[in-house]
């Protein structure tokens, strides 16, 4: 039988793509996103509203052999509750941490960047220390993400094209 596939974080800009590939590849799909998150009905079960219907981490995790997290750089810091309802729950056979972008532990980089991929380095530490079974996913960054906006994080559109015409 197929594991059963968790992923935290299913209907953000990489974990849909992630929840449909495990949908279609036929693993019992499990979804945990934020209710605001939540637009329509899916092919897959979605747990929702995890504290008001009494379910916690630790007994959605203990029905699945794998937790894929695709949760958003904000949230990364988060990790840790999810590694340690997974150590509680001690049923894993594999954890992909939000990993999605460059080796942070082969990466030299400065102030701002450095900050967010020290957390992301500390989670590794923390898994590894925890003996659970990971696999980190290093996909060399995500050109698309930056490149229509020219590397500046928080802009909509590239800039206007240029006024005048240049004929040769």
């Amino acid at each position: 039988m197929a594991d059963k596939i968790l992923i935290i974080g299913g209907k953000g800009y990489i974990g849909k793509f992630i929840v449909a590939a495990s949908a279609k590849s036929g693993h019992p799909t499990f979804v945990l996103v934020r209710d605001s998150t939540v637009s329509d009905s899916e092919k897959f079960q979605i747990i929702e509203n995890c504290k008001a219907s009494g379910v916690t981490l630790v007994i959605a995790i203990k029905e699945v052999d794998v937790v894929i997290s695709a949760i958003g750089s904000e949230q990364l810091r988060d990790q840790e509750n999810i590694i340690a309802a997974i150590k509680e729950a001690g049923n894993v056979k594999r954890f992909f941490p939000s990993e999605f972008g460059n080796d942070v532990d082969r990466l030299h980089v400065v102030e701002p960047g450095k900050s967010v991929y020290n957390i992301k380095v500390q989670i590794r530490r923390t898994i590894e220390a925890e003996g659970i079974p990971y696999t980190y996913v290093a996909s060399n960054f995500s050109d698309g993400f930056f490149l229509p906006t020219l590397v500046q994080p928080g802009a909509t559109a590239l800039p206007p094209p240029p006024k005048k015409k240049l004929l040769s």
